[in-house]
């Protein structure tokens, strides 16, 4: 029998993966049957995927399944450019050979493990990108990129599953990380600020072709 943290993580996939379709109405009771869990599993999942933006409430009792909408991604990669840039430029400074070495084996482990889910890639993205944030000293900077990144984690998956974006984002992940050794925090900069703007944009893009825009 599937526990809290399973169910949740099954979920992500199975959304990603559109088992359970966008607009797509749910019910605990669903659910509880479908994974053979108890509806007190159901309902602690659904709250955690709810606040990280998986699942949306419907009605009284139900839940349900939001699509991708170019508008959002557009305001999340908008966010993420007047917030990202920022903590880079300030960890910069403070950024040890412990953490670019972190940096370094993640972005190894996500190479050489290429069956992993694309909600599994998206979080994987993020633990990199937070690696080179977290010693900006910004406590409140730091909790505002965490809370952003609950919502921006189910597009980055997605990304790179729909457009085979894999291979683009790991060579310019390998190129901060050189910039970033290097001492060259203003090249690291710009270097974010494309990655994140270029990504963005053919996600958009795409979203809005998808979407008949």
């Amino acid at each position: 029998m599937l526990k809290k943290q399973q169910l949740y993580q099954q979920l992500k996939q199975d959304i990603q993966l559109q088992h359970w379709a966008p607009g797509q109405v749910l019910t605990q009771q669903q659910l509880a049957q479908h994974y053979a869990v108890s509806r007190i599993v159901v309902r602690d999942a659904q709250h955690a995927l709810m606040s990280e933006g998986w699942l949306a409430a419907h009605g009284k009792a139900g839940m349900q399944v939001p699509g991708f909408s170019a508008a959002e991604a557009e305001e999340l990669c908008m966010l993420r450019l007047q917030l990202e840039p920022l903590a880079l430029t300030l960890a910069a400074v403070n950024l040890s050979f412990s953490q670019l070495g972190q940096a370094e084996d993640l972005l190894a482990y996500i190479a050489a493990n290429t069956q992993l889910a694309p909600y599994q890639r998206g979080e994987l993205n993020w633990q990199f990108h937070r690696i080179l944030y977290q010693s900006c000293a910004k406590p409140h900077l730091l909790r505002l990129l965490d809370q952003l990144h609950q919502q921006v984690s189910r597009y980055l998956g997605y990304q790179e599953q729909a457009l085979a974006y894999a291979d683009t984002s790991a060579a310019e992940h390998a190129e901060l990380l050189r910039l970033l050794r290097s001492g060259n925090t203003y090249l690291a900069s710009e270097l974010l600020t494309r990655h994140i703007t270029a990504a963005g944009n053919l996600l958009v893009q795409w979203l809005q072709k998808q979407q008949g825009a």
